[in-house]
């Protein structure tokens, strides 16, 4: 992990905009008409409605995904009593992970009282704006009070996060832990260092999962809390222990099973964790210094499971996994409040989640391979994107089937499904791909297997059910690799073209290939010598309907694949060029982009045939085409031979399709903005409608285009390549390409093979 300097602090609140976060509107404001359906007159019906029926405030307006975090700095991360402005940095970076996390948009609150009554008063004079409540950094025991009175009087959820946040996910992970080493959570001894908020709230969610309060030992910064002692306030009594044969932390922890410390750095020393019970289970959680250090822990003691609250070592106990999910399940159902119901699910959800298979995604940002439920494993990433599907389902579940849910939940796949595509996870498209190409699985050739990359998506398509996997490459490798990476290649058929026990394949490959080039110069010794080329074999698998898609191009030079491509596979007889399209998911909806990787230059001639297999690629994904031919001119300004080529190539596309909507040429500007556009050309064939199709002049403005994209917006997604014009499923993928990108080249090669059979049963019914 980095080392954080102040300087490098500062520079990052301080650069650009101040702060981390910002409001942005949700609809349109460019036209008066906008403007006054936003404000007056318009906003005045939506007003009335809702104070015909309060609850329609989270019809018409974002109270149902507003949060308010709310602080007055008495108990600010690690540095105390710093009043409610100056803890104002960390509530907008609360607010950041609320968004970042889980969707939801945050108004940082500072309230300057300390007055626990005076400060109810101003939450409960504000509460009408917020869907939820997230009390911040406030000291206990005021924080207890506070939390208990607006639960009361409230109707919408209430949550003091370093109470509960740090106890549900340490719960989760205690959890965990205990089945790890086989313990009883009932039986186990526990030693609590600290006696704060967090650790109060963490303690009773022990309980709640079966730990017995009559072996917990908590201790404050005066020694153990016992039943003799008349300094305790009735949070610290409810956990004083009767035992009076201790009185040190070092005297507590001798033969406990679980220390958590959540109190300061370095107090738990190693002869202290030697002291400890087999197995020992060590959350040291204070922040930013643990109270034992990792390294010191396990060289005291090699059985140690351990936690902290730092990214850079194993099973991070990090709020992060939990409130922006919890949140966002009671948003979702409406909740009255967060109950012990709602918050016993996020523990179980979030410890359920640990012993399932870790997405790549996971294993990529911590740069591992074998991520496992285990002793290094039994919290969840923060980064693992199924924690909002997984622990959002099952709060919001929790709040229905408890009565605190204003709206009802059925479809729980659905919603589920709509967590992923709101934080860019999956879009609706690529949901939809995968979902179609499971629904018909096919042979899919995958030609570079000892490529990393392109092994996981095998076994990760394979899991997803989109297609049945064929591995080219030589087994014994693939092995390996699969091993060294965690993989299970079961299910996963393994071709190793090179192998004797191939020959006979590879010569029959080669007759069909000479056959068809005979009369380009090809002999039978030359079309067998390519059959040791994974490209060409495994383009011949899907020619000669061995298989019934190919996927390539992470080694091999795009150039030399488009040269096998054209002599294996062809190109369709209704054309004269191939190319590719890539899609452009983002917030603003999806855009084609064509041609990305084929036609370096294309002439005129080029450009129809690009447009044409264009138009025909997004009705492939169910979507009429609205095309814009792309030019650095408008309509015949310029004279410039590339102008003029792509305004022959309009002219023609419309005589040939009178019906498609398509005009150019055209400056990106005018074909994305339909409003400048039917303002300054209303005579443009695309008056009225959107463009979603974009056919670039050559090679490089279309491939600039998306990656630029692709490089400067994190919420776009790009999918493709998408070849168009082949005879065959055939789909190279860009070089670099990560796990998630071949996959969804993958499920488009499947749906591909499956229309392609389709067709074919059809044509042959005729």
């Amino acid at each position: 992990m980095a080392k954080i300097t102040k300087e490098a602090a500062l520079a990052y609140h301080e650069n650009g905009r101040p702060g981390k976060i910002e409001v942005k509107p949700t609809k349109a404001y460019r036209t008066q008409t906008d403007l006054s359906l936003a404000y007056s007159p318009g906003v005045a019906y939506p007003c009335l409605e809702i104070q015909e029926n309060p609850d329609n405030a989270y019809k018409y307006t974002d109270k149902g995904n507003l949060v308010a975090v709310i602080s007055n700095g008495t108990a600010v991360l690690g540095l105390g009593d710093i009043g409610a402005m100056s803890g104002k940095p960390v509530m907008e970076g609360k607010g950041l992970l609320f968004k970042i996390y889980g969707g939801i948009d945050v108004f940082d609150i500072e309230v300057a009282e300390k007055d626990p009554e005076k400060f109810c008063e101003a939450v409960e004079r504000i509460a009408p704006t917020f869907g939820g409540i997230n009390l911040e950094d406030i000291k206990a025991p005021e924080c207890f009070y506070i939390e208990e009175r607006l639960k009361k009087s409230l109707d919408i959820p209430v949550m003091h996060d370093d109470q509960h946040g740090t106890a549900i996910i340490s719960a989760a992970g205690l959890k965990n832990a205990m089945e790890v080493i086989g313990k009883d959570i009932a039986k186990v001894k526990i030693v609590v260092n600290g006696a704060g908020a967090a650790a109060i709230s963490c303690t009773k969610l022990y309980m709640a999962i079966g730990a017995r309060k009559e072996n917990i030992v908590m201790l404050d910064s005066k020694g153990v809390i016992r039943a003799d002692r008349e300094d305790l306030n009735e949070q610290k009594r409810f956990f004083a222990t009767t035992r009076t044969d201790i009185r040190t932390l070092a005297e507590a922890v001798n033969g406990a099973d679980v220390f958590v410390g959540l109190s300061k750095g370095n107090v738990l020393s190693k002869d202290m964790v030697k002291t400890m019970a087999k197995d020992p289970v060590i959350f040291a959680l204070a922040n930013p210094v643990p109270e034992i250090s990792y390294e010191d822990a396990m060289e005291a003691r090699p059985d140690t499971l351990m936690s902290t609250g730092r990214t850079d070592y194993p099973n991070q106990i990090n709020n992060v996994i939990g409130f922006p999910y919890i949140f966002r399940g009671a948003l979702d159902v409406q909740a009255k409040a967060i109950n012990e119901e709602m918050k016993l699910a996020a523990v179980h959800a979030i410890a359920d989640l640990a012993k399932q298979p870790v997405p790549d995604v996971v294993n990529d940002v911590y740069k591992v391979n074998n991520l496992r439920f285990g002793r290094d494993y039994f919290i969840p990433k923060p980064v693992d994107p199924r924690l909002i599907s997984e622990v959002s389902a099952a709060v919001a579940k929790a709040a229905i089937d408890s009565g605190v849910a204003r709206k009802t939940i059925t479809n729980w796949e659905a919603y589920k499904d709509s967590l992923s595509v709101l934080l860019g996870q999956e879009t609706k498209l690529t949901q939809k791909l995968y979902a179609t190409a499971a629904a018909h699985p096919q042979r899919v050739v995958f030609a570079e297997a000892i490529h990393p990359t392109m092994l996981k998506a095998a076994v990760q398509a394979k899991a997803e059910g989109i297609c049945q996997p064929v591995l080219l490459g030589n087994d014994e490798v693939i092995t390996k690799l699969a091993k060294s990476l965690d993989l299970s290649l079961e299910g996963l058929e393994i071709v190793n073209l090179r192998h004797p026990s191939e020959q006979e394949r590879r010569e029959r490959y080669a007759r069909i290939l000479t056959e068809k080039r005979q009369r380009e110069g090809y002999t039978f010794q030359e079309a067998n010598d390519k059959m040791f080329e994974r490209n060409y074999f495994g383009m011949m698998m899907v020619e000669t309907g061995e298989a019934d898609a190919f996927i390539t191009g992470l080694y091999t030079k795009y150039s030399n694949t488009v040269k096998v491509v054209k002599e294996v596979i062809g190109i369709r007889p209704e054309y004269q060029h191939f190319g590719a399209m890539h899609i452009i998911n983002s917030p603003k909806g999806t855009i084609y982009v064509a041609d990305t990787m084929v036609n370096e230059n294309p002439d005129t001639d080029t450009l129809v045939d690009i447009a044409k297999l264009a138009s025909t690629a997004v009705r492939f994904f169910n979507e009429k085409p609205v095309i814009s031919m792309i030019s650095h001119s408008n309509f015949g300004s310029s004279q410039s031979d590339g102008a003029r080529k792509v305004k022959t190539a309009v002219e023609q596309m419309q005589q040939m399709y009178p019906d498609l909507p398509i005009d150019g040429e055209m400056q990106l500007g005018f074909a994305l903005d339909d409003e400048l556009r039917d303002e300054q050309y209303p005579f443009t064939r695309l008056k009225g409608k959107k463009v979603n199709t974009l056919v670039f002049p050559n090679l490089t403005s279309a491939r600039s285009s998306y990656k630029m994209l692709q490089m400067l917006d994190a919420d776009v997604e790009i999918i493709g390549p998408i070849q168009m014009g082949l005879n065959k499923p055939i789909h190279f993928i860009d070089f670099g390409a990560s796990v998630r990108d071949v996959v969804n080249i993958v499920a488009v090669a499947t749906i591909d093979a499956y229309v392609d059979k389709v067709k074919k049963r059809i044509t042959a019914a005729r």
